[in-house]
Parts: C-alpha cells; structure tokens; sequence
C-alpha cells in the first residue's frame, strides 16, 4: 500500500483547512489536478546577488520544475538564508548553522514531500545537507557547477589559489600592483562557484561521493548546457524518490561517509570538508568521527591534479570523467553496495566510468600525493585533535621543531606581521589563536597565514603555521587547522608563548608543546577566557552553543533528526 503523502494534510479533503490551502495557492495560476495527490516537491533555492557563486541558480530553477512537471509532481520553489563565502562577515561558517535551521523548519513546516536542494558556495551545501537532514525526506542535491577556467597572460589561474600566490608576489616584489590587479578581471570570467578544487568544488565532489546527487554532479561547469540537463534529470528523480520512499537516511550511511572521505583524499579536497561531513553525520546520528578521516582516508592516493595541490582547474576535471571517473579508479578501496539517490549502488554507477584525460586524474601508480588523505594529530597541544592536508603541504616541513612565534588574535597578527622587527625565521612556526568557533566567533578562514615580506623577499614561501581557525580550500602550505579544544574554550593554544618550542609530526600523527607540566599548569591559572558569552543576538547564541571543530562546530541543541511529523494547524 502505497504510503499517503504529506501534502495531503494540507491540500486533501473539503474543510475549511483544505480550501484555505488550495486557494491560496491558485492564485498563482494553479489548476485543480494540482492538487489532487500529486508529490509536492520543494525546491530549496539559496540564489543570492550577494552570493555570487549561486546567483545563476534562477535559470536552473526552470528546468528542474519541467522535470518535476513531467514525472507527475508539483514543483514549489522557496529561498533560504545563502551563505555567501566572499562577502558574508565576519564569516560565512558563523551563519552556516543558522541556514541550516531556516532550511529544516522550511521543510517541516511547509507542504512539501520531497525537496531538491539547490546549493553551489562553500557553506551552502553543508547547510542545506544538515537541514534537510534533520527532517528526513527524501531528498536530492543540485549543485550549480564550478566557473570556468581563469586566464591571464596565456596560462590558467585559479580562484583562491592564485589571489594567495599572487599576493605574495606583489608583497615579495616579484610581480607589479598593476600586474596584481589585471589578474582580477581575468579569474573570475563566468557564473559558478570556484573553479579550484576549493570547499565549494569539494563539497559538490562530497555530495556525489555521498550519494546525494545524481552521477556527474559535482564537475559539469555552471555554463555547460549539460548542467541544465542535470538539473531536468534531477526534478524528474526526485518525484520518483517520493514514490519510493527514499529518504536521506537510507543514502547517508556509515558505508557512505567512508566513501566520502576516501574521495575527498583521491581529489585532494579541502579541510572544511573535516567539519562538514562531521556536521551532517551528527544530524543523520551516523557514527562517524575525526579519528575516522585518518583512518580511512590515510591510505589513499592524490590522483586529481587540480589546484590548490595540482596543476589544473575543475573544467579540465569534467573533461577528465570527474568524480564517477575519480571513482572508478580508486574503486577497489571503495564500499561499492551504498545505496545513492538514483536508486543505484556506487558500484553499478561507477562500474563504466572512463578516465580520458590521465594527467587531470592520474593513475594509481603515478599519484600527486602517495598518502594524501587529511591527517589528523593530537598531542598536548591538540588533546582533541587537529587536521592538515597532505597534499597541499610542503614534504620537507611535515616533520619540523621550531620556536613559536604567537600572534593572539588575527588583529594581531595583522598589526605585527609587516613589522621588520618581528623575530621570525624560517625555521620558526607560526601560532594564531581566538580564531576557532568561540572566538573569533564563527572560526574564520584566516589559519593560512602570510608570511612575513621580510621572508617572502628572501624566497621563502611556506612556513609551519597553527591555528584554530580554518582555512580556505583553495589555500596551501603546511597548515595546522581546527586545533581542538580552541584557546577560547581554554584549550592549550591559549597557553603557548614567544619562543616556546613545538613539534609537527606527520609520521607519528603528532602536535607536541614542549613545556613542562607543571608550567603549563602556572600558565592556566593564570589564564583568563577573552569571549564575552553573555552577548545578544545570534552571536551570543553562536557562542553559547557551537561545538568544537573535532564534532563538526554544529548547535549542541541541532544535532539529531527531529523528523517530518507534520506540525498542527494554525487556521
């Protein structure tokens, strides 16, 4: 027997509830058979001028209703809250949390039965995942695809990657203010998100991973017709999901986040996925744990040579085969029998995936990275952990000591960093801290540090850094990410001082202060917390609630899924 649909307690019957519901919504033009036990599909929309990553998603909107339309459902679009990663402060990752409950209380609280979930900047995916995960219908994710590649003076740039090396060639003296600034124009040239396998890239190759979007998704440009294609695909999908029940819960397995994090490593994909993945395992109840991205991803090779810790951009990954190609090739590390939104296992959707470009995704024994899944360490300067990324990172500074250089707060770096006195080498390790969850608030993208021009003038172009906060994925350099507990929440960072010595340790997956004991123990007593938590607004909830990053920075009050019961109603 077929299960009812959850529309109905709006739309069915002949009461006053019923015709109030009905006629409301035919005066957009709505015929009766709209209403008469057809699937209502929510197409969650976070289109924004301000979040210019998805501010094309009005023309995928179109043809996602007509596939809905063809497969008998009834397509009703809705906006949320759009984290906007350029122009959103203090941080994007600050509102994350809240766009996730705008999506879940949309969902639960509307007529809707199934939802497309339309999402391209860095945060907007997570949040859409989170949210609709907390409510448990079926669901499908529409990414709006990656821009096309930079140019400039003949050879590719990448957004994000090259605004940091050219940065740092302006502040060296290697390149011209004028040559720094013709770059812009010339990075940017097409509707999409990041072209670099940066968080938005690896967050649409994460939902594929996961089993959320139908095959393809993750690297079809936002200008390449066939992403209009997809997104007819996807609406007809979705109304089939609704006919069988599919729900998130039984795509985002245990089986699932173990593909996801191998694939992030075979992608070199970006940190913030770490807190994400974390984030969404929490709000489907998966176990799943930081300790797991070692774990599973520590073996897996870097076969995508796509900036920031290759060569090559997003548009020459589609071209490659993209993420079913990826797959493919790293197939026998992969558990093949989890289930994916189309109705198929990865296995049957991978299982004819071909690799046409092998210098974009290489071949097993021709890796980028031998070892390039995340690394996660511990140690008494990180009890609850910390991450970095291999494949980004500079091989000869994965085991390095160094004296510490500390910068309290990101105002202070940026008062000290220019400063021609700063006692800094390149042996030294830069510490910034008050970044993470609680302190900054929102745990900023500012962990990848930029050296010191004293430094860049003598060739110097990467350097041990640690922080709390994080960094973006389109960022490099051996960087020490979601140091945990952060200094804000009393955590060993907030004890490091100038010259302290440190160790990073890839190998032995460690992070070690080195001071005794019984100092670290003079030092927090004497340790006084810098965050005011009695503060109003969303910000003082912000820090009241969030979580540390090794549990993915979600509300404590969020994590779980409180289901789709539909809620009473108000007439």
């Amino acid at each position: 027997m077929k299960k009812p649909l959850r529309s109905e307690a709006w739309f069915g019957g002949t009461g006053k509830d019923a015709f109030i519901h009905r006629s409301w919504m035919k005066n957009s033009g709505h015929p009766e058979d709209m209403f008469d036990g057809r699937p209502v599909i929510g197409i969650c929309n976070t289109a924004s001028d301000l979040t210019p990553c998805n501010a094309h998603f009005r023309q995928l909107v179109e043809p996602i209703k007509r596939g809905i339309y063809e497969a008998g459902g009834f397509p009703v679009e809705f906006p949320v809250f759009s984290c906007g990663e350029s122009n959103l402060r203090p941080t994007a990752m600050m509102f994350r949390n809240l766009a996730s409950m705008d999506v879940e209380e949309s969902i639960r609280g509307n007529p809707i039965d199934g939802v497309v979930l339309l999402a391209g900047c860095d945060k907007t995916t997570p949040s859409l995942v989170m949210g609709a995960a907390s409510v448990d219908l079926p669901s499908i994710v529409l990414s709006g695809g990656a821009m096309l590649s930079g140019w400039f003076k003949g050879k590719k740039i990448g957004s994000g990657t090259d605004v940091w090396r050219l940065s740092e060639d302006v502040r060296a003296g290697v390149i011209s203010m004028d040559e720094f600034l013709a770059a812009e124009e010339s990075m940017s040239r097409s509707p999409g998100h990041c072209m670099t396998m940066g968080t938005a890239s690896t967050m649409a190759s994460m939902v594929e991973a996961l089993g959320l979007s139908l095959p393809g998704n993750a690297a079809i440009p936002a200008v390449d017709a066939r992403r209009a294609r997809l997104a007819h695909l996807t609406g007809r999908r979705i109304v089939e999901m609704v006919n069988e029940d599919l729900k998130l819960s039984k795509i985002l397995t245990r089986a699932a986040f173990e593909n996801a994090v191998k694939v992030n490593g075979a992608i070199g994909g970006s940190t913030n996925a770490v807190v994400h993945l974390l984030a969404i395992a929490g709000r489907v109840g998966v176990e799943f744990s930081l300790d797991d991205w070692d774990r599973f991803g520590r073996d897996i090779p870097t076969l995508a040579n796509l900036m920031p810790s290759g060569e090559h951009l997003m548009e020459d990954f589609f071209y490659a085969g993209g993420i079913p190609a990826l797959m493919n090739r790293i197939s026998a590390a992969l558990r093949l029998e989890a289930l994916t939104v189309n109705g198929k296992t990865v296995g049957d959707n991978i299982a004819n995936a071909e690799v046409y470009l092998p210098d974009v995704i290489r071949p097993l024994d021709q890796p980028l990275v031998a070892h390039g899944g995340m690394v996660v360490l511990r140690g008494n300067l990180a009890p609850d952990g910390a991450v970095l990324k291999p494949s980004a990172a500079t091989p000869a500074l994965l085991e390095h000591r160094g004296p510490a250089v500390v910068f309290n707060d990101i105002e202070d770096y940026k008062h000290r960093i220019a400063d021609p006195n700063l006692p800094i080498t390149a042996q030294s390790i830069m510490v910034l801290r008050n970044c993470g969850p609680k302190g900054y608030p929102g745990m900023a993208e500012v962990g990848n540090m930029g050296l010191p021009a004293k430094l860049l003038e003598q060739g110097v172009r990467d350097m041990v850094r640690i922080s709390d906060a994080r960094m973006s994925g389109t960022a490099y350099g051996t960087v020490v990410l979601h140091v945990a507990p952060e200094a804000a929440a009393g955590g060993p960072l907030a004890l490091v001082r100038e010259g302290d010595e440190i160790t990073l340790s890839v190998s032995r997956r460690e992070l070690t202060l080195h001071v005794d004991e019984a100092e670290l123990a003079r030092r927090r007593a004497e340790w006084q917390p810098p965050v005011a938590l009695q503060e109003s607004g969303y910000r003082g909830l912000y820090r009241r609630h969030v979580m540390q990053a090794d549990t993915g920075a979600d509300f404590d009050f969020l994590l779980g899924c409180r289901g789709s019961e539909v809620p009473e109603e108000s007439h």
